[in-house]
């Protein structure tokens, strides 16, 4: 078992998914002059050097990117970024839209156009999964201390999470999450061929786990336990995803359990010995899930849902050009709100904590801090989150869009 961990974990598989994939370094000594490459993928390796290569974080300190930073979260190796060539563009464009489908932009747009233009039910559902399993495994993450693949022999193509560890996968977690919190909740909803949903869903997460060996973030070994994470917690949650509903929607308490949990679990995460942007990432899920969440139990009071009409299921509205027309709009406006809505926050919360902590406006490293960073994230993002719930289908209804 140990051998096979070490086998999925290996860089070398990655770079060879790479490589066949038509991406991979350009041989150039000046790029990594110190570089070391770990064992390739099929040597036998024992138990003690498993556990040497997946937990000791000293023997990996100068060979993974993970560790290249301090805590104010400059690099610390002067090594300049291997280059690399693309044989196949279609695969390179694809893998990098996949990726995509796992970062902020995708989630602040995609998941309210299914409560704008579909149903407000379905993106609930979307949205608890999504908190949940994101939580979980950022947390993992930082406890487990797993490093990402090596660069070399790894391309690496994205920067901004180089900081942090790599198991388990959470592109690969919320793809799962998303795709088949979907696929499971649309039947009751909408009607729909479920062997096209089924498909689709495959294609998707299947797309978006490919993505992270493509973009050389993540190990096959991180991808897998991602999968198979993100799997168990559907199947233990799934029979409780109605009363969990009721309790949301109903419950007195519900808003209050929203927001105090939320930003207990952001302020208890786990600490780390140089700064990743997980901790921030982390508060920002939870306070968007909050805020979303204390949106649908205010629209219930306020006795608007914005909910389609029954009975249950309808049928997909028409695809017409007046229809196209006015979804397009409404992603426009809803967009450009949350958009504003992020910005205006953002910028007074970091304002009034910079005052509060008596911290320069022009030092940016301070917002890594957590009495700074986890309040102006949480704050922005539980905004958000009553903003796309509460007030952007009133404005639509106003705008004649709904």
């Amino acid at each position: 078992m140990s051998e096979l961990l070490a086998y999925l974990h290996a860089s070398e598989l990655v770079a060879r998914f790479q490589k066949r994939c038509g991406l991979s370094l350009i041989e150039d000594a000046h790029h990594s002059p110190g570089g070391t490459r770990s064992a390739p993928a099929g040597t036998p390796v024992h138990a003690h050097t498993l556990r040497g290569q997946l937990k000791r974080r000293s023997d990996q300190q100068d060979q993974n990117s993970n560790f290249e930073y301090k805590q104010n979260g400059f690099i610390v190796s002067g090594r300049c970024r291997p280059q690399y060539e693309v044989r196949n563009w279609l695969l390179h464009i694809l893998f990098l839209f996949s990726a995509g489908l796992g970062h902020e932009i995708f989630y602040i747009t995609c998941l309210p156009c299914i409560h704008w233009n579909l149903d407000p039910f379905l993106c609930r559902r979307l949205v608890n999964m999504w908190t949940m399993v994101m939580y979980i495994g950022q947390v993992m993450k930082d406890v487990l201390k797993l490093p990402r693949p090596l660069s070399p022999p790894v391309v690496k193509l994205e920067k901004r999470v180089d900081a942090e560890y790599g198991l388990p996968s959470t592109h690969a977690m919320a793809a799962i999450a998303i795709s088949f919190t979907f696929l499971l909740s649309a039947p009751s909803r909408i009607q729909f061929q479920f062997e096209v949903g089924l498909l689709i869903a495959v294609t998707l997460s299947s797309l978006v786990c490919l993505s992270r060996l493509y973009t050389g973030m993540h190990s096959v070994l991180d991808v897998i336990c991602g999968t198979l994470i993100s799997a168990i917690l559907l199947f233990v949650t799934y029979p409780y995803w109605e009363t969990f509903d009721h309790f949301q929607l109903t419950s007195s308490i519900s808003p209050i359990v929203a927001v105090v949990l939320t930003l207990f679990l952001s302020y208890t995460y786990p600490e780390l010995d140089h700064y990743s942007t997980t901790r921030g990432d982390t508060t920002t899920i939870l306070g968007a899930g909050a805020g979303c969440s204390v949106g649908y139990w205010v629209n219930v009071k306020l006795g608007q849902t914005f909910e389609p009409q029954g009975p249950f299921p309808i049928p997909l509205p028409p695809l017409t050009a007046n229809a196209l027309a006015r979804s397009t709009a409404r992603f426009l406006v809803g967009a450009t709100v949350l958009v504003a809505t992020r910005q205006v926050v953002k910028t007074v919360s970091l304002h009034m904590l910079y005052s509060w902590y008596s911290v320069p406006d022009n030092d940016k490293n301070a917002r890594r801090r957590r009495e700074i960073e986890v309040p102006y994230k949480f704050a922005t993002y539980i905004a958000v989150g009553l903003v796309n719930s509460i007030l952007v289908n009133r404005l639509f209804i106003f705008m004649g869009l709904l």
